[in-house]
C-alpha cells in the first residue's frame, strides 16, 4: 500500500472529509440564506418605493386629470436611473413613460410580476428584467410603475461568487488541514506500530513514544506502557519462577531418587525398606508443599483469588494461628503470645490465614535470640523476653494491620527486597527446613487486596506486617456488629 493510500484510510483522514463535509454544508446553507436575504430586502426596497409612487401618482390622477397625469410620468421617465413609467388607454395604447416594449399580457393584469422589457432610449436589444406593479385607473386606463433587477441580480452574483470562492477555499484549506493531520496521526501510529512488532519480536523492553501533549493518543500509550511494564514483570517473574525451580527443585528430586536407589542397593530387612520409604514420603510432602505454595503464589498474583472475599474479623485469624502454632514454638523453645482488636475486613480469610501462618513459621525458624538477654534502649526493655514471639491483629485508620513481632537477629535493610522473592533464603547454611517462599506468599497476598508486606526492625528482631486495605460496605457492617461481641481474652 502506498504513502498516500495509507494517508486517505486513516480515521483521521476520513473524519475531516466528514467534517468538512457538514462545515461546507453549513457554509453553503448560511451564504444561500444571506443571498435570499439580500433579495428579499431588494425586492421589499422596490415594493415599497413603488406602492408609494403609484400612490402618488394615482392621487395626482384623481385630483387634477388625465393631462397632469402625462405631464408627471413625462417628466419623471426624464430623470437618470429613474423607475419604469407606462400610462395606457383602455385600448393598450401607450401614451406616456419611458417603457418600449413588455412581455405580452403584462399589462392585461393588475398587480405585481417580473417581466423583460425595454427602455425607448435603450441602444441595444438585450432584454432587461423589473419588478412593476400595473393598477387600474378611472375611465378603464392603466399605470405601469417598476424598477429594474439589475442592482439585484448584480449583487446576487456578488454573493454567489464570493460564496463559490469561500467554498472553495474551505474545500481546499479542509483537504489541507485533513492531510496535516492525518500525516502526523499516522507518524505517530506507525510509531507505535514499529514497538509493538519489536515487542512481538521478543523485545519485551520496548516502549510506546509518549509526547508532550497530554491528548489522547498520549494517555494510550502511557497506559500501554504501564501494561507493557506489568507483563514484562510477569514475564520475568515466570522466567525467574522456572529458573528457581529448576535450580532448588533439583536437589531435592536428586536426593529422592539417591535414597531410592540407596535403598534398593543396601535395606535387605523390611525395617531398612520401610524407613526408606518413610524418608522417601516426607522429601515427597515437601517437594508437594512447595508446588502447592507455588500455585497458591499464582493464584494470589493473577487475581483469581478476588472471587472468594468475604466478612471476617483479623483478630479470629489471628487467634486461630496462636492456638495452631503455640505447641510448635514451645516445642522449640519459644513462646507464642497473642494480642488483638476487634479488625473487620474483607478479603480472601484462606490467604490470608496462610500468610500469618508463614510469617509465624519464620519466627519460629530463625527469630531466636542472639542473645539470652536484651539490652535496654533502642526500642527494646528489660523486661522484654526475648523468645518472645508476638501476633498481633489492630486496625490502624483504613487498615487492618497483621504483624508477627520476634526478638531474633532480624533482616538487614538492604536484603529485605530481596526476601520476598521466590526461593530466596536468607540462612547462607540452609539447616532449617523450607523452600523459601514464605516471604513471598505473604507478599502475593497483601498484593492480591491492595495491601503490602513490611519489614521493620523490633530492636531487635524484625517485625514482619500484613498492610490490607479496610474495603468499604461489609466490613464496616460488620464492625458495628462486633461492639456488642464479648472479646475473648489474648
Amino acid at each position: 500500500m502506498t504513502a498516500f493510500g495509507k494517508l486517505i484510510r486513516t480515521t483521521a483522514f476520513r473524519l475531516t472529509l466528514v467534517y468538512l463535509f457538514l462545515f461546507a454544508l453549513f457554509a453553503a446553507f448560511l451564504l444561500g440564506f444571506f443571498a435570499w436575504n439580500t433579495r428579499h430586502l431588494i425586492t421589499e426596497q422596490i415594493t415599497t418605493t413603488v406602492n408609494a409612487e403609484t400612490g402618488e401618482i394615482s392621487d395626482i390622477f384623481g385630483r387634477r386629470g388625465l393631462r397632469s397625469l402625462v405631464l408627471t410620468i413625462e417628466n419623471r421617465a426624464l430623470r437618470p436611473g429613474a423607475n419604469l413609467y407606462l400610462v395606457t388607454t383602455p385600448t393598450g395604447q401607450a401614451i406616456a413613460g419611458n417603457v418600449g416594449s413588455l412581455a405580452p399580457g403584462v399589462m392585461a393584469s393588475t398587480g405585481w410580476s417580473e417581466t423583460a422589457y425595454r427602455r425607448l432610449d435603450d441602444q441595444d436589444n438585450a432584454n432587461h428584467f423589473a419588478l412593476v406593479r400595473v393598477t387600474e385607473l378611472s375611465s378603464g386606463f392603466r399605470l405601469l410603475i417598476g424598477r429594474d433587477l439589475e442592482e439585484r441580480r448584480r449583487l446576487f452574483g456578488i454573493v454567489a461568487k464570493a460564496g463559490q470562492f469561500s467554498l472553495l477555499v474551505v474545500v481546499v484549506l479542509g483537504l489541507g488541514g485533513g492531510i496535516f493531520v492525518a500525516r502526523r496521526v499516522l507518524r505517530r501510529i506507525d510509531a507505535m506500530t514499529g514497538t509493538t512488532q519489536r515487542i512481538m519480536a521478543g523485545d519485551l523492553s520496548g516502549r510506546l513514544p509518549v509526547g508532550r501533549s497530554g491528548d489522547e493518543l498520549d494517555r494510550l500509550a502511557g497506559n500501554l506502557n504501564a501494561m507493557l511494564e506489568r507483563i514484562e514483570a510477569l514475564m520475568m517473574g515466570l522466567k525467574e519462577v522456572s529458573d528457581n525451580i529448576a535450580h532448588d527443585l533439583k536437589t531435592p528430586l536428586t536426593r529422592l531418587r539417591n535414597r531410592a536407589e540407596d535403598a534398593l542397593a543396601k535395606s535387605r530387612t523390611e525395617v531398612e525398606y520401610r524407613s526408606a520409604l518413610e524418608r522417601t514420603i516426607e522429601e515427597s510432602d515437601g517437594l508437594i508443599r512447595t508446588f502447592n505454595a507455588l500455585l497458591m503464589i499464582a493464584r494470589a498474583e493473577s487475581g483469581q483469588a478476588r472471587g472468594n472475599m468475604d466478612d471476617f474479623d483479623a483478630a479470629d485469624v489471628a487467634r486461630g494461628i496462636h492456638e495452631l502454632y503455640e505447641p510448635l514454638a514451645e516445642d522449640d523453645g519459644m513462646t507464642l503470645h497473642v494480642k488483638v482488636e476487634t479488625a473487620p475486613v474483607h478479603a480472601n480469610r484462606e490467604l490470608i490465614s496462610q500468610a500469618l501462618a508463614n510469617l509465624v513459621e519464620n519466627a519460629i525458624k530463625y527469630g531466636k535470640p542472639i542473645v539470652a538477654t536484651l539490652p535496654a534502649g533502642a526500642g527494646a526493655t528489660a523486661e522484654a523476653d526475648p523468645k518472645e514471639i508476638l501476633v498481633e491483629a489492630r486496625r490502624v485508620g483504613d487498615r487492618v494491620l497483621l504483624s508477627v513481632t520476634d526478638r531474633g537477629p532480624g533482616i538487614p535493610v538492604a536484603d529485605r527486597k530481596h526476601a520476598v522473592e521466590r526461593f530466596v533464603r536468607l540462612e547462607a547454611s540452609r539447616t532449617q527446613p523450607g523452600s523459601g517462599l514464605g516471604l513471598s506468599l505473604a507478599s502475593a497476598v497483601a498484593t492480591l487486596h491492595g495491601g503490602d508486606l513490611r519489614l521493620d526492625d523490633a530492636h531487635p528482631g524484625l517485625i514482619a506486617t500484613l498492610a490490607i486495605p479496610v474495603l468499604s460496605g461489609g466490613s464496616d457492617r460488620l464492625a458495628a456488629q462486633m461492639q456488642d461481641v464479648p472479646q475473648k481474652a489474648a
